[in-house]
């Protein structure tokens, strides 16, 4: 099979970038020939390898990233009009081409994220705010554009899938596959706090998102802590231009919170913790939330997290508000006066995880890309 993947990137890391580098890796196992048509980086283990070739439109020295994606679809575009028949299956992600594809794999749903009460311009009435307003708008045209052009469309959570359907998708043309786990990276182990500069002898809980506009509802966690005042709080991810560093002081809470800053080993940082909170307001997945489960963490999530369909009672707390900081306060209460309950969740946690390992994720897209050459 000779398959194309256009993207932005194809490496370990964030959901998009690791689904690709997944069905790379799977591809390459089982023979096939695959060309990445990218625009940012490639996993170094995957260069080089005869099987694979790299097509970069590198367009970082463009401002803002607007114009870099602009630049980037339309190079792909023209690219694909030239090239596309050499290939038995095209893979795209999101609106990075309007050209023809094969499958589609939908990880955000721009429409549905222009429509909700927590969006960035409805929160800052300001330059940014209108900025992001434009960015999602544009994003959401352009969506509708790729996901009409292709036959199949992947979602990767159920709440994906329904978000398709509501703005005008069959559901015949909709899969589902959701984001797997690295079980070995994510794991339960025993490490001494101390190297991450957080306190031994209390109970600890982790935050891990982009916190600098308010879709993650690192807000409603500190607003929780002061009810909740023998719980710490780490907190991983850039805190530049974040309000909520100040927020921590204002409310109080702030030597009971550690901003550890953007972190490239979270996998060791969650086995050095108690239980994992991620009320998100808008999450079409989260994968953050299986990988702290794969680490034999409970977990506090919202059902508007796609990851949710995969939290039991037995491994996690499910909001349905995420609005509601006194539900949220008797989760971590829970969570906190309870270790042997939260050892107990934390195995049945791992257990849900071992269930979802990018082995089988990435076969399941392989399996895909057969049926439609046949």
């Amino acid at each position: 099979m000779r398959l194309c993947i256009v993207t932005s990137s194809v490496k370990k890391g964030d959901g998009q970038a690791r689904v690709n580098y997944e069905i790379t890796k799977a591809a390459i196992q089982e023979g096939h020939n695959v060309t990445l048509v990218v625009r940012q980086q490639v996993a170094n283990d995957l260069k080089g390898n005869q099987l694979i070739s790299c097509i970069d439109f590198s367009v970082e020295n463009i401002p803002t990233y607007l114009m870099r994606e602009i630049v980037f679809t339309q190079q792909v575009n023209r690219w694909l009009r030239k090239n596309g028949d050499e290939f038995d299956v095209i893979m795209a992600c999101g609106a990075v081409t309007s050209q023809k594809t094969d499958v589609n794999v939908v990880h955000f749903v721009h429409s549905t994220w222009l429509n909700s009460p927590f969006h960035t311009f409805r929160i800052s009435k300001n330059l940014y705010g209108a900025y992001q307003w434009f960015y999602t708008w544009l994003n959401s045209r352009w969506e509708k554009q790729a996901f009409k052009s292709t036959k199949v469309l992947v979602a990767v959570s159920e709440t994906i899938k329904q978000e398709l359907i509501e703005i005008g998708f069959p559901e015949e043309k909709i899969q589902v596959i959701l984001n797997g786990v690295d079980l070995d990276e994510f794991a339960p182990d025993s490490r001494d706090r101390a190297q991450f500069g957080l306190p031994s002898e209390v109970n600890l809980a982790l935050f891990v998102g982009d916190f600098r506009t308010n879709r993650k509802n690192l807000d409603s966690v500190l607003k929780a802590l002061v009810d909740v005042p023998n719980l710490h709080l780490a907190v991983v991810g850039s805190a530049e231009k974040s309000p909520y560093p100040q927020l921590a002081k204002q409310l109080q809470v702030d030597h009971r919170v550690h901003f550890l800053g953007y972190r490239a080993d979270v996998a060791k940082i969650m086995q050095v913790v108690d239980f994992f909170v991620f009320p998100s307001r808008y999450e079409p997945f989260g994968m953050v939330v299986s990988e702290a489960m794969a680490s034999g963490l409970p977990v506090i999530t919202t059902s508007v997290s796609g990851v949710a369909a995969i939290v039991t009672p037995e491994s996690g707390i499910v909001l349905t508000d995420s609005e509601n900081v006194q539900a949220l306060v008797d989760a971590l209460v829970l969570l906190t006066d309870r270790p042997e309950l939260r050892i107990k969740m934390g195995k049945s946690a791992r257990a849900i995880a071992e269930q979802h390992s990018w082995i089988s994720k990435a076969n399941a897209y392989i399996d895909l890309f057969e049926s439609l050459r046949s």
